[in-house]
């Protein structure tokens, strides 16, 4: 199932920089719509469940204490080829190894705190969406 949306986060770390806005233009500027955004708070558990994939990965609860520990905002934006098109443009996870004028080169400090997250496929790009935002709030 190929779609035209996906979700990204932009996450505490890049939020308490006053990265959002930079963030924002960089995907508005990209050509992506944005069909739903919030600011909000994950908490604990939330995050646990959000990142319930890697819950047997050594990484996990370094990553949910993060991902709880400030504000998020979280959206859907469109596009066409847009889980592809987003993941070029944040960069690979390692802000080291990440191309020149990515998100993640320009913003993310290490592996753990790499300012966004961006859905690896259109399937997970429809649940992570579905996880934050009600049928209503997607436009």
């Amino acid at each position: 199932m190929t779609t035209n949306r996906t979700f990204t986060m932009i996450k505490p770390d890049a939020t308490s920089k006053g990265h959002t806005g930079a963030i924002l233009k960089m995907i508005n500027e990209a050509g992506f719509r944005i069909a739903a955004m919030k600011m909000t708070y994950l908490s604990k558990e939330k995050a646990g469940e959000f990142y319930a994939v890697h819950k047997e990965r050594p990484f996990y609860g370094e990553l949910v204490e993060f991902m709880s520990r400030g504000p998020i905002t979280a959206a859907i934006i469109e596009k066409e080829n847009a889980v592809e098109d987003f993941r070029k443009l944040i960069g690979a996870t390692n802000p080291a190894q990440a191309e020149e004028g990515t998100i993640r080169k320009l913003y993310a400090a290490s592996i753990g705190e790499n300012a966004v997250h961006g859905s690896d496929s259109d399937e997970n790009a429809q649940i992570e969406g579905d996880f934050f935002f009600s049928k209503l709030e997607q436009f």
